[in-house]
């Protein structure tokens, strides 16, 4: 089984390769392939889905909501892959942008950052729920000196499957759970 995750941008990427082995069974390969953006992406979907042909793979395309409309973004993105000829593929939205899932595990942010009293706010309101937060990346900001692609990389190893607040990442992590059940292979726990 291969799976084969279609991603916005780079530290997208960063993160899911320090996420995914924590998720996915050795036997089960994985590859994330990262685009220059939203457009780039969606621009590339067909023409991946068609190419990638061998039996046993599957897709995964994540993509951050931002400022758009969860739905419409998740049906555009689903006929993207019926063009593909992949109706199979699973689509996950990000709500508002990846840094709600580092908002979502606190007690990673600590970690990385060396910052003691961090996950202790995991309990604040904000925080419980951070898929409802605007701008997640201003506000991980407010927390810790935090930019893009090295915060991605800084926070990624210590998040936890199990345990995170935001909602968008606990859909993304049971999708990837339905897919290993789907080919029956067993899900690792980390």
């Amino acid at each position: 089984m291969m799976l084969i995750f279609l991603l916005e941008e780079i530290s997208m990427k960063a993160a899911l390769d320090e996420l995914l082995p924590k998720v996915i069974p050795p036997q089960v390969a994985f590859m994330t392939i990262k685009h220059e953006g939203k457009s780039d992406l969606e621009k590339s979907i067909p023409i991946k889905l068609k190419a990638f042909r061998t039996p046993h793979t599957y897709f995964v395309i994540l993509r951050d909501k931002d400022t758009g409309d969860c739905m419409e973004i998740k049906n555009r993105l689903k006929s993207l892959c019926e063009k593909g000829g992949r109706p199979d593929t699973l689509v996950r939205i990000v709500c508002h942008e990846l840094e709600s899932w580092f908002l979502g595990d606190l007690q990673a942010v600590e970690k990385a950052f060396s910052q003691e009293g961090l996950s202790e706010l995991q309990e604040k309101a904000k925080y419980r729920d951070p898929d409802r937060l605007a701008n997640p990346a201003q506000e991980l900001g407010k927390l810790v000196p935090y930019r893009k692609l090295a915060g991605s990389r800084a926070i990624s190893p210590f998040l936890s499957v199990d345990d995170n607040k935001s909602r968008s990442f606990q859909v993304f992590i049971s999708g990837i759970h339905s897919l290993l059940k789907k080919a029956d292979h067993p899900i690792q726990s980390s």
